[in-house]
């Protein structure tokens, strides 16, 4: 199984040339990074699982980290989350992606990988958040076209629809997440994001049935 995983990494790190000498184009080159990336996670979670238990429900997101110290010209790095049900329990992967290196799911990204069986799951809750951020960038452009309306004859009136629909945007659309909790005290909840996806909706209702008839 060891020999699986070095062969996914190296087939990860090959491509990347090819991305540089025009073989593979961007978009191509994103398709196959994150289908080699998601076998190689597989692969860790094949190594860790027992003999006859097989993955029935995956779920994948990513979350970009921006920092103050940062510069604004540089891409922000990402976490990549990796969420795998199996028969028996729950696989919990997170590591840290950077634009030019490849992902090794290694020491260097980073990498968590947290297990929890289903009968250590105390509750799975979906949670909500108005998106404050996005109300106050609306609020803010809505405001800038207001008072400066009669200089913006052409764009005030666009400039104030649109930080009006990002305010309602924030408010009509809170931000959503699955937040499952475990009996260990000691262990953070596990967050799920992009629950609109079909992968999401399938893990979140697999999760329930689960806790609900252990």
């Amino acid at each position: 199984m060891t020999e699986e995983v070095d062969a996914l990494r190296a087939r990860i790190r090959e491509i990347y040339p090819k991305r540089v000498i025009g073989d593979l184009t961007e978009k191509a080159f994103q398709h196959e990074l994150t289908v080699r990336t998601l076998d190689l996670y597989r692969a860790l979670i094949r190594m860790r699982a027992a003999e006859g238990e097989v993955i029935v429900r995956e779920h994948h997101f990513v979350r970009s980290h921006f920092r103050l110290t940062q510069s604004v010209l540089r891409e922000p790095e990402q976490e990549a989350v990796s969420i795998f049900a199996t028969d028996r329990r729950l696989f919990h992967i997170k590591s840290v992606l950077l634009p030019d290196r490849p992902p090794g799911a290694d020491e260097e990204d980073n990498l968590l990988i947290e297990e929890v069986p289903f009968d250590r799951i105390e509750s799975v809750h979906v949670r909500r958040q108005v998106r404050v951020g996005e109300m106050g960038v609306g609020g803010t452009i809505a405001g800038f076209a207001l008072l400066f309306y009669p200089y913006l004859s052409v764009t005030g009136p666009f400039m104030v629809g649109l930080g009006i629909l990002g305010m309602l945007h924030g408010i009509f659309l809170p931000t959503r997440w699955v937040e499952i909790k475990t009996l260990d005290p000691a262990s953070d909840p596990i967050m799920v994001y992009a629950l609109r996806k079909k992968s999401g909706r399938g893990l979140v209702r697999f999760l329930r049935e689960k806790t609900r008839h252990r």
